[in-house]
């Protein structure tokens, strides 16, 4: 089970700017990454909950990585299963699940042998042994995104009952 490392107040503050900016719209980018508003159904209050988020993509797919451990998304993310990503007007809905450990490393080592500047949060440096990538994976809970298709306009009309 990943723990939950303490965020700091500057991150809170990031975020409420950054979740202002992108709900009004503008398309913002982080180091290249770009950021979504990640929208995820409380795991307790079974409300909306939405943080923004940049995922990363590698080798053809999308990742969601919890720089700061088991915060509150990634536990509602564990419980639904699925959320929605938003950026500008644009909405996908999106089935995450999380990576084993071992797999988990090995995809943050890849990022992080990357150079990638948001590497750093994940507390292992260029050069790691693969046992401390994945040590920092069981701190660090890594998602693959996957997008669920919505259904076909035709579908949509036959899953309506008959008037």
């Amino acid at each position: 089970m990943a723990k939950t490392s303490k965020v700091p107040r500057f991150v809170l503050w990031v975020n409420v700017l950054m979740k202002s900016l992108l709900r009004a719209g503008v398309k913002v980018a982080g180091f290249g990454t770009p950021t979504y508003l990640l929208t995820v159904r409380g795991r307790k209050s079974g409300e909306p909950r939405t943080t923004p988020i940049s995922p990363i993509e590698m080798n053809g797919k999308r990742y969601l990585m919890a720089p700061y451990g088991a915060v509150d998304w990634v536990r509602n993310l564990r419980a639904a299963g699925e959320a929605t990503l938003t950026r500008g007007h644009r909405a996908e809905v999106v089935r995450a699940m999380e990576l084993p450990n071992d797999e988990a490393g090995q995809v943050l080592q890849a990022f992080v042998e990357s150079g990638h500047p948001f590497g750093r949060f994940f507390g292992v440096s260029r050069g790691a042994t693969r046992e401390e990538y994945g040590q920092a994976a069981l701190i660090h809970p890594i998602f693959v995104l996957e997008s669920v298709a919505a259904p076909s306009a035709e579908a949509a009309r036959s899953a309506q009952p008959a008037r």
